[in-house]
């Protein structure tokens, strides 16, 4: 693994980093770590790399790389920037011969989004998007459920993703983090929405494996000089008639990581919690309620296939987001050995895709006083 962006300091580089070493599968070997060279190239040093492979730029990583033998260069792109640097180095990347995981939102507009898709197609490269929480073995059970029947016809869905972190005028301080969220350059047209909005309707989509139709949005902006949301509401119309509800925020002051999905449907309901993600609640017409866990009793192959240690000790964030990079790289290690993959097991370019036009169709319909909005 190659990595763009995640310099010292960073948060999310650090998560991927250690995520990508959980299964032994993935090492890094060279990266580009900040907008700056001798930023990026102290970084490299930091992390224990070679010196030769710690590049100033982006570019350079790219171009290098591709002139080392085959069993020495990079195999794939981590990127882990802020959304304005997705698109110039996935696909600089991918025109390259490099497969890419990057995070998410997938870009910063959808005319980027669109054209990477298309870059994606033409390149044959394979492409992850780290929607993290679709790793979590109570997550695949759930969808597992859902995809055999077990809750019959879905109807409602709630999900909502809270935190309280721009509670107060953070980005005023010098905090990055919170600074280039809020601005729409780096950003997008998408404040909240694009940072968590996107996981709670990632999480929807794969849960159900049903498409949202049509949304209804209220957004709000609450700190003080602020551009883009930090809060909404949002009605949900799903494809095959089930309705729902959103709610995200980023000012809920309290709240750090509530992300929360209930579903319910004719025959049982389901509720997940990523706050304490190794409990699945199920509720049932005809049957007491029951609790799954991790690597516990009655779990389908799809939850035990990731389910990593014994029933009872805890699996969270960073072995979710480890699954996305397990499974990314068991598909390059196939197609390394002439295998056929039918459908790999880890988001894509299009659910990236989905994420994008779910974020423009919230924007527009708040821009119309929360009217009605399809997504396309």
């Amino acid at each position: 693994m190659g990595m763009v962006g995640g310099g010292t300091g960073s948060f999310i580089g650090d998560v991927h980093r250690r995520a990508s070493a959980i299964d032994g599968m993935i090492e890094l070997v060279c990266g580009a770590f900040s907008s700056t060279a001798e930023k990026s190239i102290a970084s490299g040093i930091a992390l224990n790399l070679d010196k030769s492979r710690c590049y100033g730029t982006f570019n350079d990583m790219i171009q290098k790389e591709r002139e080392l033998p085959e069993d020495v260069r990079m195999d794939f792109v981590a990127i882990v920037t802020p959304n304005h640097m997705h698109f110039p180095p996935a696909k600089m990347a991918l025109e390259n011969g490099f497969h890419v995981v990057c995070d998410k939102p997938l870009t910063l507009t959808l005319d980027e989004a669109e054209t990477l898709q298309k870059v994606i197609a033409k390149s044959g490269k394979l492409f992850a998007l780290t929607h993290n929480y679709t790793g979590n073995s109570m997550v695949k059970q759930a969808k597992a459920m859902i995809s055999k029947g077990e809750l019959g016809t879905i109807r409602k869905i709630q999900a909502q993703y809270l935190q309280g972190w721009l509670s107060t005028s953070l980005e005023k301080t010098g905090q990055k983090q919170a600074a280039w969220r809020i601005d729409p350059k780096k950003s997008g047209i998408g404040g909240a929405l694009g940072d968590i909005g996107t996981h709670a309707e990632n999480l929807i989509e794969y849960i159900t494996g049903l498409k949202i139709a049509e949304i209804a949005a209220d957004l709000g902006t609450f700190g003080e000089g602020r551009i883009l949301d930090d809060d909404g509401n949002m009605l949900i119309r799903m494809d095959n008639g089930a309705k729902g509800s959103i709610s995200i925020s980023q000012i809920a002051l309290g709240e750090e990581n509530n992300l929360a999905i209930r579903v319910y449907g004719t025959k049982g309901s389901l509720e997940w919690h990523q706050e304490n993600p190794n409990k699945l609640i199920t509720r049932w017409l005809k049957e007491p309620k029951k609790i799954f866990t991790p690597n516990g009793n009655g779990l389908h192959e799809e939850a035990l296939n990731v389910s990593r240690i014994p029933a009872g000790h805890p699996e969270g964030y960073l072995e979710a987001f480890a699954t996305i990079y397990k499974n990314f790289a068991t598909h390059v290690l196939a197609i390394n050995n002439g295998e056929i993959v039918d459908e790999p097991d880890y988001p894509t370019v299009d659910d990236g895709i989905r994420g994008m036009k779910f974020i423009y169709a919230a924007v527009e319909s708040d821009s119309n006083n929360s009217a009605w909005t399809k997504i396309n």
